[in-house]
């Protein structure tokens, strides 16, 4: 990407990918690993999209918390009180043991909440970045 605009908007639509994806297994009741995956990786893009946006060196992460971090700090983006509302710790072990660990089976009010808690920070960072054509 030759921008930083393009580069967030590029990061914001695999997002919304994934988020899709993730709101889509929950209606359709599962597989709830897959949603709490997808949420986590909506997440992780919605944040790289405001380091993107702000023109900062994205860190190769699953971590969330550790992106909330650099977020906040960035000139860009949402303010640091409203990224803080929001919880992402427990979204960040879904990048890993959504796929790995054969004895995490979510339920679905845990795959809703993920994919809510998802929603919630595309739509705070969709409103705060201006990344349209």
């Amino acid at each position: 990407m030759n921008d930083r605009r393009s580069h967030a908007r590029a990061w914001l639509l695999k997002a919304e990918s994934d988020l899709t994806a993730a709101e889509r297994l929950v209606a359709v009741e599962g597989p709830f690993d897959a949603v709490c995956f997808h949420a986590q990786q909506a997440c992780e893009k919605a944040l790289k999209a405001v380091l993107a946006f702000a023109d900062v060196e994205i860190p190769r992460t699953h971590n969330l918390e550790e992106l909330q971090v650099a977020c906040t700090r960035a000139s860009v983006g949402p303010p640091p009180a409203a990224l803080a509302t929001l919880d992402l710790s427990e979204l960040t072990p879904y990048a890993v043991e959504a796929r790995y660990d054969a004895e995490f089976w979510p339920d679905a009010r845990t795959a809703q909440s993920a994919a809510d808690v998802a929603a919630r920070l595309l739509w705070l960072v969709s409103s705060f970045l201006d990344v349209s054509r």
